[in-house]
C-alpha cells in the first residue's frame, strides 16, 4: 500500500479483513466543531473514530504531546487493529490533521499506514457511500510498539541556533511568522525560531486538498529557499500542521526530516528562548 492512496483505490479495498479506515479530523477550538459529533453524522462505510484530539502524552511538559508508542498501541487495540493491519486515515479538518495521525503512527514504528489523498471532503464531492452513527467495536491485542525517535526537543532546537545543523521550517502563514502582533490562533506574540524559513503548509496542496505533484512539491519547498540535501526540521503553532510538510517530504523521498512538536506553542511561552519578530 502506498502512503498516499486515491478515494478510488480505497473504494474498491473497502470490506478488505486487513484493511483498517480511521476518520483523524482534528479542529482548533476556534472552528466551533465536533469531530465525534460530525464522524457520527457522516463517515467513510466501516471507519471508526480515531479520536486524535485526545491521543496525546498528558505526562509530557510539551503541550498537546505526541503520545508514547504504548499509547498508540492501546487506542489501535481499541479500535480493532490486528497486527499487521493495513491503516488508511482521513480527515475534515482544515489543517489537514490525517498528517499528523500519519505521522503519529510512523513515530511509533508502524509502516503501513496511508492518507486518503483529498480526505472526506473528496469523498463526498464524488458521492461515494457515507454512512451514520457508531458501529460495534470488536477489540484487539495490543502491539509491542517503539519510539523512532524523528521528535525533536526544546534543547535540541537551542542547540540549533548555534551550530545551524538541521534547517528548520515553519508551516504557518507567513503572517504570523513575520509579523509582531498577537497570534490570532494560540495567543502569545506572534514570530519566529531564529533562522526559520516559512513554508505555509497549504503551498504543497491543490485546491481540493489533495497533495500536489512530486515536481509541484520540490518546487515549493525550493521556493522557500529548503536545501533539499540537508536534514530539515518542520515546526508551526502546536505540531500539527508541521506534519503536514513532513508528509510531504516524505512523498519526494526526502526522510531526514524531524518533527519539532512544541513548536511554537512551547518556544513562545518560554521568556528565554530566542525570538524574532518582523520582515526577514
Amino acid at each position: 500500500m502506498d502512503n498516499l492512496v486515491s478515494t478510488h483505490w480505497l473504494a474498491d479495498q473497502l470490506g478488505a479483513t486487513d484493511l483498517l479506515v480511521l476518520d483523524a479530523s482534528r479542529h482548533l477550538p476556534a472552528a466551533g466543531r465536533d469531530a465525534h459529533v460530525e464522524f457520527k453524522m457522516g463517515h467513510i462505510t466501516g471507519a471508526r473514530f480515531l479520536d486524535l484530539a485526545t491521543l496525546t502524552d498528558t505526562a509530557s511538559p510539551v503541550p498537546a504531546a505526541l503520545p508514547r508508542p504504548d499509547q498508540v498501541a492501546d487506542r489501535l487495540a481499541q479500535l480493532g487493529a490486528e497486527p499487521g493491519a493495513r491503516i488508511v486515515l482521513y480527515d475534515d479538518s482544515a489543517l489537514r490533521s490525517s498528517a499528523r495521525a500519519w505521522f503519529t503512527l510512523t513515530q511509533s514504528g508502524l509502516t503501513d499506514v496511508a492518507i486518503l489523498d483529498g480526505g472526506l471532503n473528496k469523498w463526498r464531492v464524488e458521492r461515494r457511500q457515507l454512512d451514520c452513527g457508531i458501529s460495534d467495536q470488536i477489540t484487539a491485542e495490543a502491539s509491542t510498539l517503539e519510539d523512532t525517535t524523528k521528535v525533536v526537543t526544546k534543547a535540541e532546537m537551542l542547540a540549533n541556533c548555534q551550530s545551524g545543523e538541521f534547517q528548520v521550517l515553519d508551516a504557518r502563514a507567513a503572517d504570523r511568522v513575520f509579523s509582531s502582533g498577537i497570534d490570532p490562533v494560540h495567543g502569545g506574540q506572534n514570530g519566529r525560531i531564529p533562522g526559520a524559513l516559512n513554508l505555509p503548509f497549504g503551498k504543497v496542496l491543490n485546491a481540493d486538498g489533495t497533495f500536489k505533484s512530486p515536481e509541484d512539491i520540490r518546487a515549493a519547498f525550493k521556493a522557500a529557499r529548503v536545501d533539499l540535501a540537508r536534514p530539515l526540521v518542520t515546526t508551526c503553532g502546536s505540531g500539527i500542521t508541521a506534519s503536514v510538510l513532513l508528509f510531504a517530504a516524505h512523498l519526494i523521498g526526502k526522510h531526514d526530516v524531524r518533527l519539532y512538536d512544541g513548536s511554537w506553542q512551547e518556544w513562545e511561552a518560554d521568556p528565554d528562548t530566542p525570538k524574532e519578530q518582523g520582515p526577514e
